[in-house]
């Protein structure tokens, strides 16, 4: 099976335009060559899941995208405009939320002072609870969760499956473009894995562009548009879901290429000896 290259690849739902772009993005520490030369693209209305192996350089990509680390070199392009992003704040700004995989939740507040944690409304000199409950339920409602009895309940109190709303819907919350999830399924059961799925492409639906990082193939084909292949901090492809097959992304996570993939400008994963990224 023939699969297109990274260049070729396109949206089918979304037109062509990425909300963000990363060019020939690199990234070191110290001697370490984390990313080589990296292109990444993400769509409105799209999920784009980032997969591969422990090492590949995931964690790093998105701490770049989000602030946390400066990329040595390379475009960012975001929303159509080159910027430089060498914070968490400047992210922010731009419309870019992370929710990381131990979700950053205070157990002892209740999901309203948890969704406005660090961003409280106020009025007078005094927290404004009438207008940010009102917010966090119409952001509820938007996202169509039901499982949350009471906006008031304590973190402390909820499942699994529901922190993970409660986190989401916190990154939903501050006019955001661009969603990036850590793992949004780990350790989640059968049930609460599928809950968190559907919040997931109701995000994409609702105009978002949403990364998704995942280890779990099933959950990457049930709901990606789009599928980026990272080996040894190269972009080994970045495809469409409907035209690979889950054999086609094992084995471009487990050794960069496979049979018919042209990585286009990505270069060829795995050479010139990539060292151990992150």
């Amino acid at each position: 099976m023939s699969v297109p290259s990274a260049v070729d690849a396109r949206p089918e739902q979304s037109g062509d335009t990425a909300l963000l772009s990363l060019r020939g993005v690199n990234k070191s520490f110290g001697a370490v060559h984390v990313l080589q030369g990296v292109d990444f693209d993400t769509y409105p209305g799209q999920v784009t899941a980032l997969v591969g192996d422990n090492g590949a350089g995931k964690s790093t990509l998105i701490k770049g995208i989000a602030g946390i680390y400066g990329f040595d070199s390379g475009a960012y392009v975001f929303d159509g405009q080159d910027v430089s992003v060498t914070s968490p704040k400047q992210a922010n700004a731009l419309g870019i939320e992370v929710v990381y995989q131990d979700l950053a939740l205070c157990d002892n507040l209740d999901i309203v002072h948890n969704l406005f944690l660090g961003r409280e409304v106020t009025a007078g000199g005094r927290l404004d609870e009438a207008t940010m409950e009102r917010r966090a339920k119409e952001t509820l409602a938007g996202l169509s969760v039901r499982t949350v009895k009471s906006i008031r309940q304590q973190v402390a109190s909820l499942s699994g499956g529901q922190r993970q709303t409660v986190a989401i819907a916190r990154s939903v919350l501050w006019n955001s473009k661009l969603v990036i999830l850590d793992e949004p399924t780990a350790a989640l059961g059968v049930a609460q894995t599928e809950q968190v799925l559907r919040l997931v492409r109701r995000l994409a639906d609702k105009g978002l562009s949403v990364v998704l990082i995942s280890h779990n193939l099933n959950d990457v084909f049930a709901v990606a548009d789009r599928i980026s292949v990272l080996y040894l901090g190269r972009m080994a492809a970045q495809v469409r879901t409907a035209d690979v097959t889950r054999n086609q992304v094992v084995e471009l996570i487990t050794g960069g290429r496979t049979d018919g993939i042209d990585t286009g400008t990505a270069g060829r994963a795995g050479d010139d000896g990539a060292g151990e990224a992150r």
